[in-house]
């Protein structure tokens, strides 16, 4: 289902609502590729002045930052995979010519005083090559730094992660690279996302994205689930005592909204059970 922009602004408003301080509001792709994102332009043109929330879009190439400086967005997420098959399937180029158009990217971006942040796909594993070598994931993380990007998301978009591995390569590049803030990207494919949002949080990463009700995807990826939902990951924080700033309740009525307008049931267990804390009425 393409959500209409009108609905799109009104979901935009009630997480800001809810607390949420970062929202990605879509990409500058192909819109006859992602025909959901073909209004992102839109969005910022009616959201980008809000005050005390960074509202960011991603972008592959230099294109989406032409986009960005015409719709008024200040903040893009470039990305690359560190699957060759995955980027050349999603962006058409090999990783080696997408790290070569970064410095083009981010001078045109900073001409026009837009900020710029780094994605990683895939670097816990492939589901077309397996394993990922480590050093493949750690030269594009150089080949950014290298730009002046000292912000960067490793994103699972394969649901392919398991937690000692999240674990182990979050602790290597927390100690290899101490000058990043670091995001982690975590889909529910397997259901190992909110196993690795806690064991990235125990090697010191705090920042995760997620989605509302658990929606998303991608339509290169076999068997592609959504983003860990939002709600899921809110009510864990609650439940250990972790402070968010985002109102659980106000969050679980907005993803069920999304469910209904989406028509159908998704991954959020939240929106199944219910948060602990309801207990039941004897």
């Amino acid at each position: 289902r393409i959500f209409q922009t009108s609905e799109k602004l009104e979901l935009a408003n009630e997480l800001i609502a809810a607390g949420f301080k970062v929202i990605e509001l879509g990409s500058f792709v192909s819109p006859k590729a992602v025909p959901q994102m073909a209004d992102t332009d839109k969005l910022f043109s009616h959201l980008s002045s809000i005050g005390g929330v960074e509202m960011r879009a991603l972008i592959a190439n230099k294109k989406g930052v032409e986009r960005a400086i015409n719709c008024g967005c200040r903040k893009v997420k470039l990305n690359v995979s560190a699957s060759r098959k995955h980027n050349l399937a999603n962006l058409n180029k090999t990783p080696e010519e997408s790290v070569a158009g970064f410095e083009e990217i981010v001078t045109l971006a900073r001409q026009h005083d837009i900020e710029v942040s780094g994605s990683i796909s895939m670097p816990f594993g492939s589901p077309w090559e397996g394993d990922i070598p480590l050093n493949d994931v750690q030269s594009i993380v150089e080949a950014y730094l290298n730009v002046g990007i000292t912000e960067i998301s490793l994103s699972d978009a394969s649901g392919m992660a398991v937690p000692n591995q999240v674990y182990s390569i979050c602790s290597s590049m927390q100690e290899r690279y101490p000058q990043v803030k670091w995001w982690l990207h975590f889909h529910n494919t397997r259901g190992m996302a909110m196993a690795n949002i806690l064991a990235s949080m125990q090697a010191g990463i705090t920042q995760f994205d997620s989605s509302f009700a658990g929606l998303g995807g991608c339509p290169f990826i076999p068997g592609a689930a959504g983003n860990v939902p939002s709600e899921d990951v809110v009510h864990m924080m609650d439940e250990m005592g972790i402070e968010t700033g985002i109102d659980i309740v106000r969050l679980i009525e907005l993803s069920r909204k999304v469910r209904h307008m989406v028509g159908h049931d998704t991954d959020s267990f939240i929106l199944k059970a219910g948060i602990s804390r309801d207990l039941y009425k004897m």
